[in-house]
């Protein structure tokens, strides 16, 4: 008598197949809604820690379709595989964050000045959300950023400040900063009174020259030691940048300032949501500095 052996059929490798499916079409349809829609960071945080527990449950359930395979040559190897395969884009997100929550300090604020970092122009608004945080940057945080990127630092460069103002211009251009505000601008332009010209100069003694006296710029206000982190002749330029991929939001801070025949530059970058930034204002305002060291070759200093 001839038997057929009839392969079981395991119901937990389809079904992970299609939790797996689900996790992957949302994690990528709120992706793209956070990075080119209306989608805020909270409601986009929210639906991946959901896209990431359906993804970790497939992954369970295709492993007992594996095990099932194994043990008694279940039907279902190529849909736990599947899913395996739809799961890592949801899970490799929250995995490398998590990573990065772990290994580096819970702080939302970095500045290149620990001791007076610049102040905001205008200061971020952020809406109450879910995602909760400390409203201000204590002691405890700077210490902890020096703790973790003691190497972020600011720039100084041997030469003027319009000098080294056009290569900040450019670079904030080319990090995709959206300037939002700026302040003292009018520091970096020439002095007018070197344009005057002396009445007679490089013309005829006979020759009568009308004197057109030029109107001098308003004097900035005295501002140094009220405003703690400020002076009358820095230059502040305020933006957002906005990671490329996801589409986080940071609020940038540049201030250049004339010590000297010098000009300091610092940097200072802080996220929109939450106490832990995971690295990525630091690694920005490193990015920043990087590229105006590129850009200003040839004047930097020690």
């Amino acid at each position: 008598m001839l038997v057929r052996y009839e392969r079981p059929y395991s119901h937990a490798a389809h079904w992970a197949r299609r939790f797996a499916r689900i996790a992957f079409v949302l994690s990528l349809l709120s992706l793209l809604a956070h990075r080119f829609g209306p989608l805020t960071t909270p409601h986009f945080l929210a639906l991946a820690l959901f896209a990431g527990a359906l993804a970790l449950l497939a992954v369970v359930l295709a492993a007992v379709g594996l095990t099932r395979l194994w043990q008694v040559a279940a039907i279902g190897g190529k849909a736990s595989v599947s899913a395996l395969f739809y799961a890592a884009l949801p899970l490799g997100f929250l995995g490398y964050g998590a990573v990065q929550y772990m290994t580096l300090p819970a702080i939302y604020d970095i500045s290149t000045d620990t001791v007076t970092p610049p102040p905001w122009i205008r200061q971020p608004e952020t809406q109450a959300s879910w995602i909760k945080r400390n409203p201000a940057v204590t002691p405890g945080d700077r210490e902890a950023q020096i703790a973790a990127y003691p190497g972020l630092t600011g720039r100084r460069y041997d030469g003027a400040l319009d000098r080294v103002f056009q290569g900040v211009r450019k670079v904030v251009e080319a990090t995709r900063i959206s300037a939002t505000a700026e302040l003292g601008v009018e520091n970096a332009r020439p002095d007018l009174g070197d344009l005057a010209v002396r009445p007679g100069a490089g013309a005829d003694a006979n020759t009568e020259l009308d004197v057109i006296p030029v109107p001098a710029a308003r004097p900035a206000p005295d501002i140094d030691g009220i405003i703690p982190g400020r002076r009358s002749g820095d230059i502040v330029l305020q933006g957002e940048w906005r990671t490329l991929v996801v589409g986080f939001r940071f609020d940038v801070l540049i201030r250049l300032r004339e010590e000297a025949e010098t000009t300091f530059v610092d940097v200072r970058v802080a996220s929109r949501y939450g106490q832990h930034d995971l690295g990525m204002s630091a690694a920005f305002a490193e990015e920043f500095l990087r590229a105006l060291d590129a850009e200003l070759l040839g004047i930097a200093g020690d």
